[in-house]
């Protein structure tokens, strides 16, 4: 078995070309700017934190918008423990990309800031709304608080275990499409990690710890920083987004 694990790395390597430099490529200007905007954004989330007053008890479902209200499950422990672990597992799936570029060390310091970027914006965005909006979890209006869920049963928007795995399946999927184009495994792979991702969101659905809707917004922030970080990072002769300090701040530029 370990003989087939090996020779199969041997020919992933050399379908990707181990050889070939990364087109990623770190800046300090910028990755101070995008930084800075990290930081903030983190720490605002402890200067904001709203809380109900008192317990509600069981509330009415009637009052949860209908797009929501017919994908609402009871709390299920196994599922929802699975599913918030889950996002941890699949923050590895970068180093797929990482695997053909080992040779240049510059590879992994390059990959960790934007990975490390990416998480921060995202877990930043997703607890400013968490704690800027009080929203009661699906299995509030089955039954009562499930024990060791006092302090998060009114954080339901948006869903952070489903950010984060959407987080990982499109920073896999962005920088695997650029660094390797002609690649056979683009779509596979691209395709394999959001499927991961959203079976992920679906166990928050049908575990009642999330409305199909905290699942949405937290799939596109997500998304969104595990694209745009990447994208930022590409090489001089590769960019099609940059990011312009200037004398009043930052500007970004698109290029079609």
């Amino acid at each position: 078995m370990k003989n087939l694990v090996f020779v199969f790395c041997i020919f992933y390597c050399i379908q990707m070309n181990i050889f070939s430099q990364s087109i990623y490529s770190v800046d300090l200007n910028k990755d101070l700017i995008i930084g800075t905007l990290s930081f903030g954004i983190g720490v605002s989330t402890f200067f904001i934190n709203n809380e109900p007053e008192g317990t509600p008890g069981i509330l009415n479902k009637n009052e949860v918008n209908t797009f929501d209200r017919f994908l609402m499950f009871s709390y299920n422990k196994p599922l929802d423990i699975i599913s918030d672990y889950a996002p941890f597992a699949l923050s590895l799936l970068p180093i797929i990309s990482i695997i053909p570029n080992i040779k240049h060390s510059n590879t992994f310091l390059t990959y960790g800031i934007m990975y490390s970027e990416s998480l921060l914006l995202t877990y930043g965005t997703v607890f400013l709304l968490k704690n800027a909006i009080i929203r009661y979890r699906p299995y509030m209006y089955a039954g009562d608080i499930p024990n060791g869920k006092e302090k998060d049963y009114y954080n339901s928007f948006p869903s952070s275990s489903t950010s984060f795995a959407f987080l990982s399946a499109a920073f896999l999927s962005t920088t695997f499409y650029h660094e390797f184009t002609e690649s056979k495994w683009k779509f596979p792979i691209i395709i394999g990690s959001y499927a991961l991702a959203s079976g992920i969101g679906a166990m928050r659905i049908l575990a009642g710890a999330h409305f199909l809707t905290d699942v949405f917004v937290g799939a596109a922030v997500g998304s969104l920083y595990g694209c745009l970080i990447p994208l930022l990072h590409l090489r001089n002769d590769s960019k099609n987004i940059k990011i312009i300090p200037t004398g009043n701040g930052v500007v970004i530029s698109l290029n079609f």
